[in-house]
């Protein structure tokens, strides 16, 4: 058994596609698509214009992606996306987008723009005033993601109407096509090839971090971008969820549980978690049960998925989790997963009646969640399987197998 350090020194494994053929992917009929799709939302809100500033809505909207994870807290890169005319990308650092379509933009984070940020909003605002004239748009109403209050403002007293940005781009991203769906099944077996390793390099002393780095590594030699946690925890940290990989050396007898939150190739989402138990033996029978329970709760969960039913009915119908796991289950026993987490998320009835309602739809892509850990207990496990909705029910598209040892 090779150690994960050797596995990275000595890498002759972790390309993919050496081993496995990439589905098919019209990257060009992929944009058109998200295009249309970003088109038909602005057209049913009334809006002129889009301003974007998440790195996903970016990547969606016109495939940039530099810079990315940066963006995430330093927002500067900004895309001007309206409903008719010519996007303008503003600070961009891509010289494959044509120069007609970059400008240079204004700071719309305390990093450019410090103590200035009232005044460059209101630079900001006029030049949305001066873009809104350029394209003949003419019912001044404009849609913004995450930005800094002083630029509402700015707006308002031009008499602009603004509206939530995500209210179009989270929209857009709900409905997969076949080409973004064959995207997430390939992040899916890179993510599969990484935890394959993982399962390979569990032994006595291994780390989590060296772990994890694994799986990191893997999305990174086939193009991947990044993990929105590093969640990999073994033994006595299972439980309670949410602590991330530590320096921890795996015992003989733990279990190893982790989720992959990974956004991988071509900005598509993986996010399946899994866990394991570190020989030699075999899990103990209260591992067992625990694995089984939350089996149970995603097998349950699963045979309620279908087109046309109501996000109240699903929370309704929802597999009744036992009162002693519930303070420290999973916040949601399903969410929406596209270029990242996505809606909808949608929490267990006993937390509560859900404050939205809509409908599961063909092309929406699902997480199924379940977390089983008992307070004041040392162990937990984290399973998760991810699916599409189909005219039939679902299609699964995690394909790496719940580990024979507790079943």
């Amino acid at each position: 058994m090779s150690t994960p350090d050797e596995l990275v020194l000595h890498d002759n494994w972790s390309d993919l596609e050496r081993i496995r053929k990439k589905p098919d992917i019209d990257l060009d009929r992929m944009h058109a698509y998200r295009t249309n799709r970003l088109k038909q939302e602005l057209q049913r809100h009334d809006a002129d214009l889009c301003v974007m500033v998440s790195p996903i809505s970016l990547r969606y909207a016109i495939n940039y992606r530099n810079y990315a994870a940066f963006m995430t807290h330093i927002p500067c890169t900004y895309l001007f996306y309206p409903a008719d005319g010519n996007f303008i990308l503003h600070n961009g650092f891509d010289p494959e987008i044509p120069a007609q379509n970059q400008r240079l933009g204004r700071p719309i984070s305390y990093f450019y723009g410090g103590d200035n940020l009232a005044y460059f909003a209101e630079l900001f605002a006029n030049d949305i005033d001066l873009y809104l004239a350029e394209i003949g748009a003419s019912k001044r109403k404009v849609a913004i993601e995450y930005v800094n209050p002083s630029i509402t403002l700015a707006l308002a007293k031009r008499n602009i109407e603004v509206i939530d940005g995500v209210l179009i781009t989270e929209r857009a991203r709900l409905i997969k096509s076949e080409d973004e769906i064959n995207c997430i099944r390939w992040a899916i077996a890179v993510a599969e090839h990484g935890i394959k390793k993982i399962k390979e390099s569990l032994k006595p002393g291994v780390t989590e971090l060296q772990l994890w780095g694994l799986l990191n590594y893997t999305n990174l030699a086939n193009n991947g971008d990044w993990h929105d946690g590093r969640m990999l925890s073994s033994g006595p940290r299972t439980n309670p969820w949410f602590q991330e990989a530590s320096n921890r050396k795996v015992e003989a007898g733990d279990l190893v549980a982790f989720d992959t939150d990974m956004i991988g190739p071509m900005g598509y989402f993986a996010d399946i978690s899994r866990t394991f138990s570190c020989g030699p033996g075999k899990p103990t029978q209260k591992q067992k049960f625990l694995y089984r329970m939350a089996m149970q709760e995603i097998e349950h969960n699963l045979s309620i998925v279908k087109p046309d039913v109501s996000f109240s009915e699903f929370q309704q119908s929802a597999f009744p989790v036992p009162e002693e796991f519930q303070r420290q289950a999973y916040p949601c026993f399903v969410h929406g997963v596209g270029m990242c987490d996505e809606y909808p998320h949608l929490k267990p009835i006993y937390r509560g009646s859900l404050s939205f309602d809509d409908v599961l739809q063909c092309g929406m892509v699902l997480c199924i969640e379940s977390y089983m850990g008992i307070v004041d207990e040392m162990d937990g496990v984290k399973l998760e399987q991810q699916v599409l909705v189909t005219s039939n029910g679902y299609e699964m598209l995690t394909t790496y197998p719940y580990d024979a040892d507790f079943i």
